[in-house]
């Protein structure tokens, strides 16, 4: 399993959109498990990546870090793209 820490660039956290543009890029990845936990959080308490529901029960505000977990073939490559869209802050968009 690849593990990967990300910082929160969006000024309202991870709420709404946020979590709907990252929801949408890790559904793409379908042959990867890729979880999503606030840092700190047990590894059995991460949460589906994939779910908007779940990204925004984290509550992680603005400058919080989230640990990204990822296990199958390509699961690198889509950890890189996702620690991507967290760290862009698309409220400024």
């Amino acid at each position: 399993m690849i593990e990967r820490t990300a910082t929160i660039a969006a000024t309202v956290g991870l709420h709404a959109r946020p979590a709907a543009i990252f929801a949408e890029a890790a559904a793409e990845y379908d042959d990867l498990e890729i979880t999503i936990a606030a840092t700190g959080e047990p590894v059995e308490e991460a949460m589906d990546a994939t779910s908007v529901l779940s990204l925004m029960s984290l509550g992680v505000a603005h400058g919080d870090t989230v640990v990204l977990r990822a296990q199958g073939k390509g699961a690198e490559d889509a950890l890189v793209r996702l620690v991507q869209i967290l760290e862009t802050n698309h409220d400024a968009e």
